[in-house]
């Protein structure tokens, strides 16, 4: 009888030398559910909960050249795009996706939670015109959805869904708008596509340990989307997932600014 073979996810995207977000997050999230992850790093970045204190970008031939090589050998079954930073380093990954048929989750990062910015002013037209076509989901905040779209924040559920949809025609399949930052008491999502709309809601932790909550929703959607599950399936089971691990991150106690979620909510033992 032949082995089985691991469920297996790709994550493009910089690195954060405090654990809490990028790549790091990506890969935590994809084990916690059970996914073998590979890794192509875009970015290394000197961070902790408090801030970016120094950004080096991957030079785009060796972005490529990592591509290549987890895709010449391994059987991948989504991809999570994140931190890109630069227009050189957005053709990069748009090369090396071509021809390849696994989904893509793309979380536009732009901001840390610190405030420091990470994608470069003249990398967002690329991003948009290149990046976007290529994403079967788009998973932008409100901040990042209005940057793609050159207008205001959305204040409410109904210029949320407005936008949504207007970032469909930009290209990618399906879009889905995080309501993290707005101010009401609950957080809602939207899942915007073509055909419908799927409403996700959450209660608002108060938590200040939210460090790489974007790029783990993100990450857990492709890990669903690696496990064979339909999208709608995916989103709602990483919102449950991102849910839990808020819910759970003041237990880790984990530097002095804005820390991490708790990846391993569900399987590491309670103090």
């Amino acid at each position: 009888m032949g082995a089985h073979v691991a469920f297996q996810a790709l994550t493009i995207a910089g690195s954060d030398s405090g654990g809490g977000a990028g790549i790091q997050a990506d890969l935590k999230a994809f084990s916690a559910l059970g996914v073998y992850g590979t890794s192509v790093l875009t970015a290394i970045t000197a961070q902790n909960t408090r801030a970016v204190t120094a950004v080096t970008m991957v030079a785009p031939v060796v972005i490529r050249a990592q591509m290549d090589a987890v895709f010449d050998d391994l059987a991948i079954g989504a991809i999570k795009v994140g931190m890109l930073g630069g227009p050189d380093a957005i053709a990069a990954v748009v090369d090396g996706l071509a021809g390849h048929t696994a989904p893509v989750v793309l979380d536009p990062v732009m901001v840390a939670k610190s405030g420091d910015a990470l994608l470069a002013d003249d990398a967002v037209a690329v991003l948009r015109a290149q990046m976007l076509p290529r994403a079967d989901l788009l998973t932008p905040n409100l901040p990042e959805a209005a940057r793609l779209l050159d207008t205001t924040e959305a204040v409410d559920e109904a210029s949320m869904l407005e936008q949504g949809r207007a970032l469909l025609t930009l290209g990618p399949r399906a879009v889905l708008m995080k309501g993290g930052h707005a101010s009401e008491a609950h957080c809602v999502d939207l899942l915007v596509t073509p055909e419908a709309v799927l409403r996700l809601t959450a209660s608002r932790n108060p938590t200040r340990n939210t460090h790489g909550t974007g790029c783990t929703l993100s990450a857990a959607i492709a890990a669903g989307l690696a496990r064979g599950l339909s999208l709608s399936d995916a989103v709602k089971s990483a919102h449950a997932y991102l849910q839990g691990a808020i819910a759970a991150a003041d237990r880790l106690n984990i530097g002095h600014g804005h820390g991490p979620v708790h990846h391993f909510h569900a399987i590491w033992p309670h103090e």
